[in-house]
């Protein structure tokens, strides 16, 4: 059985979910928890470095399309925003895409077909691969 405040909280989070006042409050709340987040990674990272994540990379030292992926957090948990843009521009992209999906985006990305949506995660990994090859020294653009 669930406490009435929390009841309570939980109708009203739900009949806010279509108004402006609302999809506000589910960026802040996304935005609060990704910079949570951010932070914890950060501190983790400087007192504990695991190394590569990456199974690719680090059994054969080529990078995949997800590459910097915990680096983009560990770089914006220190403040380091332009850092973190360069370990991986499309989970950066991604990433705020999801925190104001709320506002409007969300609807956007579902109102596509399934195809379109198919070939835009396609051509997100293919640019994602191509940035990390270049960043790792594969590729010169």
């Amino acid at each position: 059985m669930t406490p009435a405040p929390v009841a309570q909280l939980a109708a009203r989070w739900t009949a806010t979910a279509g108004s402006p006042r609302g999809g506000w409050l589910r960026v802040a709340g996304r935005g609060a928890g990704a910079a949570a987040a951010a932070l914890a990674v950060g501190q983790l990272h400087d007192a504990h470095d695991p190394g590569v994540l990456c199974p690719l990379r680090l059994f054969t030292g080529v990078p995949c399309p997800g590459c910097g992926s915990t680096t983009v957090f560990i770089e914006a948990g220190h403040g380091h925003l332009l850092a973190a843009l360069a370990a991986n521009p499309v989970t950066v992209l991604a990433g705020l895409g999801l925190l104001f999906a709320p506002l409007g985006p969300g609807r956007w990305w579902w109102r596509l077909s399934d195809n379109r949506r198919s070939t835009l995660i396609g051509s997100a990994l293919a640019l994602s691969w191509v940035w990390q090859l270049h960043r790792f020294g594969f590729v010169h653009l």
